[in-house]
């Protein structure tokens, strides 16, 4: 099979083998050229050492010397380089205490985790593939090479990054390797919570986020988000639901695009309703306040990640209000994008499609229409600049400072009280009405009109 490589990367091989060295295109880069995908990066693998591979290339970055890896810089693009190299004993569940160089391809991509990331390419060569990938590929198999209990001893991540190939190319986990991450799910706790942070994202993010069952159904969830298997147990004996909670927040995530900040918000939206459920005398199921308390379950839970602050904002901020249902009527609408952010707004609607589309068909229609309703009531808002919060509000501090007010608190209850009176009455949003509605001040005891 030839595949098509960047002329780059040719390049590169051409110079590593006009100098008496092997070289290859390695693991993802060949996966994905045979799926016919488009790479997000090339690697190389190389039978020249670190310093023989700085010496062949003019622009060279020191990435990874301890481990064999050299970057080559062409033109602005950088591509890795690492050295066919054995790795040694795995003492932290993550990484090897040493590794050494080999001069056998073989002993190189016998370290790798799956058969599908085990395949090198050289144009003239085509492509090596020992361990049966391109057979695994054919069946969408995800596949440990070797004994997959110990690729997972060696490496822990390797467990949540199965399931991660499993969701983005929509294949089925062979039953040894599934066993396998079941038994060793535990030596996750050996891993940082960045790593398994980009892992999880990376799940999410995939055309198959649902398949998040696997890693609660193996354990995996226990160890780093074990909020989630109260999630899964917990019923909802309600007519507006289907599902236990676990399985509505699965079906929900196949319901909205594949954003980070959406996908998190689905999987944490409603991980506090455990936690608030009530049964009442007819058995029928209640989870008051299960907004809040998911959001206050969420911001521990992307802190424990270590999820960057702009990210834990936004999901937080919605799953506060992913429950919050405005009348479909501009001056409701307009009060809902005051309080819930008119920067989020429109993920907030997104959210709450994918919400009810998770739900039971109860009452569907009605719930279908209002949230078409409030979507036609914002895009007329934002299509007549109509003011929702201070940042539009036609008078500023600075305004009533020049009018005589002392500055301080009360500049903010002011500006305040006149959002209040905008966000009921749209066209009074200019300068000239606002200044009529201002309460008098001790230099002028009497103004035409007050506030309403």
């Amino acid at each position: 099979m030839t595949l098509e490589i960047p002329s780059k990367v040719e390049q590169i091989l051409h110079i590593l083998e006009n100098n008496g060295y092997e070289a290859y295109a390695v693991g993802g880069c060949v996966r994905d050229s045979v799926l016919g995908r488009t790479p997000d990066d090339w690697d190389i693998t190389t039978s020249a050492k670190p310093e023989q591979v700085k010496a062949l290339f003019r622009r060279t970055v020191d990435t990874g010397l301890q481990h064999g890896t050299v970057t080559v810089l062409m033109d602005k693009e950088g591509f890795e380089v690492t050295t066919y190299r054995v790795d040694g004993e795995y003492e932290d569940a993550r990484h090897p205490k040493e590794v050494t160089f080999t001069a056998s391809l073989e002993e190189d991509l016998k370290r790798r985790d799956f058969t599908i990331n085990a395949m090198a390419y050289n144009p003239v060569r085509g492509i090596v593939d020992l361990f049966d990938g391109m057979e695994d590929l054919k069946k969408g198999v995800i596949r440990c090479v070797g004994n997959p209990r110990e690729r997972f001893t060696e490496d822990a991540l390797r467990i949540l990054r199965a399931v991660r190939f499993s969701a983005q190319l929509g294949f089925q986990i062979e039953e040894r390797t599934r066993d396998a991450l079941r038994v060793l799910a535990p030596n996750l706790e050996h891993v940082s919570a960045e790593r398994i942070q980009v892992e999880l994202v990376k799940l999410l993010i995939s055309p198959h986020p649902d398949y998040f069952r696997i890693v609660w159904e193996e354990g995996i969830t226990g160890v780093f988000l074990p909020e989630w298997d109260a999630c899964m147990e917990c019923a909802q004996n309600t007519p507006h639901h289907c599902y236990t909670v676990g399985e509505h927040i699965l079906h929900s995530l196949l319901n909205i695009r594949a954003d980070k900040v959406l996908r998190l918000t689905m999987l944490l939206h409603d991980i506090g309703k455990p936690v608030v459920k009530k049964t009442d005398e007819n058995g029928r199921d209640h989870f008051k306040m299960h907004g809040p308390e998911s959001e206050k379950m969420a911001h521990t839970i992307l802190r424990r990640l270590k999820f960057d602050n702009d990210t834990i904002h936004k999901v937080c901020r919605l799953i506060k209000w992913h429950d919050y249902r405005p009348i479909p009527e501009p001056k409701y609408v307009r009060r809902a994008v005051n309080r819930i952010g008119e920067d989020i707004f429109p993920l907030y609607l997104e959210v709450q499609e994918a919400d009810m589309l998770a739900q039971s068909t109860y009452r569907r229609e009605e719930k279908l229409a209002r949230i078409q309703g409030v979507a036609a009531c914002f895009h007329e808002i934002q299509e007549s600049g109509q003011c929702v919060s201070l940042k539009t509000l036609a008078l500023s501090g600075r305004d009533l400072i020049r009018a005589g007010y002392a500055p301080g608190p009360e500049i903010g209850e002011i500006l305040n009280g006149l959002l209040e009176h905008v966000l009921d009455h749209p066209g009074d949003n200019t300068k000239e009405k606002l200044l009529t509605l201002l309460p008098p001040t001790e230099d002028s005891p009497t103004v035409s009109v007050h506030q309403s």
